[in-house]
């Protein structure tokens, strides 16, 4: 496989974080996908994303969306226990809360996490096509 055509988004303000957010419109992801590493303060969620930056909306792609530099995460609506469970990814939101940034994963049901953290770093990267 060629790995030129993959993309890879690095994301350091809201401007980049539109642009992954429209990436991963619609992408899939089951609970157990979803992972947060304390210790390192990053947040990651393995997903499969269509991809729309070739306008080929049936060929999906293997991606991993890591968020840098989180302090804390919290989820709305998601059932933590069924590891199965698919969530489809609506959109990624930021939003300054004095010196901190809150950045919100939409899902659909009516579902979120948000991340809190001082640093506004996220990076696309497409792992492989399906």
């Amino acid at each position: 496989m060629n790995k030129k055509y993959l993309a890879r988004i690095i994301a350091k303000d809201n401007e980049g974080l539109k642009l992954i957010s429209a990436y991963c419109f619609k992408a899939k992801l089951k609970v157990r996908e979803l992972r947060y590493l304390k210790k390192n303060q990053i947040f990651l969620i393995f997903l499969q994303r269509f991809n729309v930056e070739n306008k080929k909306n049936n060929e999906k792609i293997n991606s991993v969306c890591k968020f840098e530099f989180i302090d804390s995460v919290k989820s709305k609506n998601i059932d933590q226990n069924n590891q199965d469970l698919i969530l489809e990814l609506i959109a990624i939101d930021l939003i300054k809360n004095n010196d901190r940034f809150e950045i919100s994963l939409i899902f659909n049901n009516n579902s979120f996490i948000t991340l809190s953290t001082e640093i506004v770093e996220v990076t696309l990267e497409d792992q492989n096509k399906i």
